[in-house]
């Protein structure tokens, strides 16, 4: 009976799929996951004999859970118009486009990522920020959509998982009463070899694709620098938000105080671009006020004269946010009648019956968040519920947390990203300008570490018990 709302759910959404192809997320999606939590609330109703008053708070506690989230995603979305039109984002583009050649650059975008990301613990910030920038870099040369997005993401997910700053990774070292850098130490054995291997994908490519972007890059240059005013000053910003991020300031305060930064620098730097942006006849403070805000909250379509690049710097603000977040609650729904129903909980106990040895609770664990990111759609409630679920079941069978922790984080934070309804796949894929299906082959780091986890598991490297 628990797995009736699931196989309603992969129906409908595969239904939408061949239907509505890369616009299901535009409401189709949502309408499915409605759809699909009504169904729970009748299996436990009429199975479980549940109350509606309890299944209410279910949902509703399970949506309150996502607010810092949704509050993040808004602010993603005005810092990508302020940062854009204040020239913060041309600006690393310009120089990025004479820094960085062509044959390396898919591996020298994962590794700048990768870089930034365990300085600063963010993989989202990463994107939002130097990804939007690489994107850029990428078209200009030539390359593919896929690749760019698949380099960013690698680079970007495995500074995340294994940055002491990170959330999710002191989330899974937490829950599972592993010590942090315990944690992390022996997340090296999983994450290392496969971020190698992916790296080396990335530099084979690069070398051995014939892109031919050189016009691109020339008319690229050409047409930044009439529209935007291109300086360095203009980086101080981007400097700064790394600063506060190093210093551990809070995420929403971070986002917000580099947003207001980006404002000031934008009304200083870019007066014309921001006050033909406002479409007022007038000058004057009133008219650079409109114009940026309609950068924070609303659309901007900038004509540079090129067209790829007028998609490129086109932003969309708190607005474009908007599906994004209406996808995320009608997801939380659906994970809340879920659990308030217990048959998430009656699927998991099913699971934990499989469980023989060393290889198959480690997969048990990695499924499990896998999972959970496909059907909670949201990766700290699948690194959360993975490690109640299976804590016990290690600690019984005398493994240590640290393998539990390592599990949950190579299961549930690297495949988050690529679940088209997980907050994390709708942020990047939003931020990014890039479908999620269109960059999931190419993040071959975030679906071969699931792999090299229950691999490295089968091997028992460095694997010890407590007890016999």
């Amino acid at each position: 009976m628990s797995f009736i709302p699931f196989i309603v759910l992969i129906v409908l959404i595969a239904c939408c799929v061949a239907v509505f192809g890369n616009a299901t997320l535009d409401g189709a999606s949502q309408v499915s996951l409605l759809v699909a939590s009504a169904v729970s609330v009748l299996v436990g109703h009429f199975s479980k004999r549940l109350k509606w008053e309890d299944l209410e708070k279910g949902i509703t506690d399970k949506i309150a859970s996502c607010a810092p989230a949704i509050i993040i995603l808004l602010l993603i979305g005005a810092i990508g118009g302020t940062w854009m039109v204040s020239g913060i984002v041309p600006t690393m583009i310009y120089y990025g486009m004479q820094i960085i050649r062509p044959e390396v650059f898919l591996v020298s975008s994962s590794l700048l990522c990768a870089l930034v990301s365990l300085m600063i613990g963010s993989s989202w910030t990463t994107v939002a920020t130097i990804g939007v920038a690489l994107m850029g870099i990428g078209k200009a040369h030539g390359f593919d959509d896929g690749w760019i997005a698949g380099s960013v993401i690698t680079g970007a997910y495995f500074g995340d998982k294994l940055s002491p700053l990170s959330d999710t990774t002191v989330l899974a070292s937490s829950v599972s009463g592993t010590p942090l850098f315990t944690h992390i130490r022996y997340m090296l054995y999983t994450t290392v070899p496969t971020f190698l291997v992916s790296s080396a994908v990335f530099l084979v490519a690069g070398l051995t694709m014939n892109v031919s972007g050189q016009g691109n890059v020339t008319e690229f240059m050409d047409g930044l620098q009439r529209t935007f005013v291109i300086s360095p000053w203009l980086l101080i910003v981007p400097v700064m938000t790394g600063v506060m991020i190093a210093r551990r300031w809070p995420s929403m305060v971070v986002l917000f105080l580099a947003i207001i930064l980006a404002a000031v620098m934008g009304v200083l730097v870019q007066p014309s671009l921001v006050h033909s942006i406002s479409g007022s006849a007038g000058g004057g403070f009133l008219a650079l006020y409109k114009g940026m805000m309609q950068a924070l909250y609303g659309s901007t379509d900038i004509e540079t004269g090129v067209p790829m690049l007028n998609e490129l710097v086109r932003t969309s603000g708190m607005a474009g946010m908007m599906p994004t977040i209406w996808l995320i609650i009608c997801a939380q729904t659906f994970g809340g009648t879920l659990t308030a129903t217990g048959q998430l909980q009656d699927i998991m106990r099913l699971i934990l019956r499989l469980v023989k040895g060393v290889a198959s609770l480690v997969a048990s664990t990695v499924g499990t968040a896998l999972f959970c990111n496909i059907v909670l759609a949201d990766q700290y409630l699948s690194i959360m519920l993975s490690s109640q679920i299976f804590k016990d079941t290690y600690r019984d069978k005398g493994y240590e947390s640290r393998l539990l922790s390592r599990s949950c984080e190579d299961g549930a934070t690297v495949t988050s990203v690529l679940v088209p309804w997980n907050t994390c796949g709708l942020t990047q894929s939003t931020v990014l300008g890039v479908a999620t299906l269109t960059y999931l082959p190419f993040c071959f780091f975030n679906y071969l570490s699931p792999i090299t986890s229950i691999v490295v598991a089968a091997t028992g490297w460095k694997i010890k018990r407590t007890c016999s």
